[in-house]
């Protein structure tokens, strides 16, 4: 599996969870990281922009999710909650490499 996390109204404001593979990211797509160790969670690269500044966790509540995304027939939704980060954790991002995009992996 992978999420993904476009941005926009309805179905884009909220994270997308797919079968790995069958949703092809784009050049500008930022991987923010990997849910419960293996699932790469991506974001489009105006979202990350928009977000960089936040602490984000996945969290599944119940409710509609979007008809494209895999919760959805089982009467729950995928939620971002965020936080702001701290200074200190925002020193580190800073310090550390780019997140990869869907440009480094040949997208």
């Amino acid at each position: 599996m992978m999420f993904h996390q476009s941005g926009g109204c309805c179905d884009g404001s909220a994270p997308m969870c797919y079968p790995r593979g069958e949703f092809r990211v784009g050049a500008g797509d930022v991987l923010l990281g990997h849910v419960a160790g293996d699932t790469p969670f991506w974001m489009s690269g105006d979202q990350y922009a928009y977000w960089s500044h936040t602490h984000l966790t996945v969290d599944v509540v119940p409710g509609r999710g979007s008809g494209f995304s895999l919760e959805a027939p089982e009467g729950v939704r995928f939620l971002l909650r965020s936080r702001l980060l701290t200074d200190e954790e925002l020193r580190r991002i800073e310090s550390e490499p780019p997140l990869p995009t869907g440009a480094d992996q040949g997208a």
